[in-house]
């Protein structure tokens, strides 16, 4: 199997955002659990992980620029 550099850069970004994923997900579950409720994101939440997601897309689009 000979994959190129674009689809093993494309792979290895779906694997680290689906572990990521499911990584925020168990926080929030356990959260969850200690107050006996349900999993919610208050709308504050929500503003706070969408910047920083976005934080991080900067991040990386960063890393390949040279200075």
């Amino acid at each position: 199997m000979n994959m190129n550099w674009k689809t093993r850069t494309l792979i290895i970004g779906a694997i680290a955002g689906v572990l990521a994923g499911l990584g925020a997900a168990y926080i929030l579950i356990q959260r969850a659990e200690k107050s006996d409720d349900q999993a919610r994101l208050t709308a504050g939440e929500g503003v706070q992980l969408g910047l920083g997601v976005l934080g991080l897309l900067r991040l990386v689009a960063g890393m390949g620029e040279k200075k």
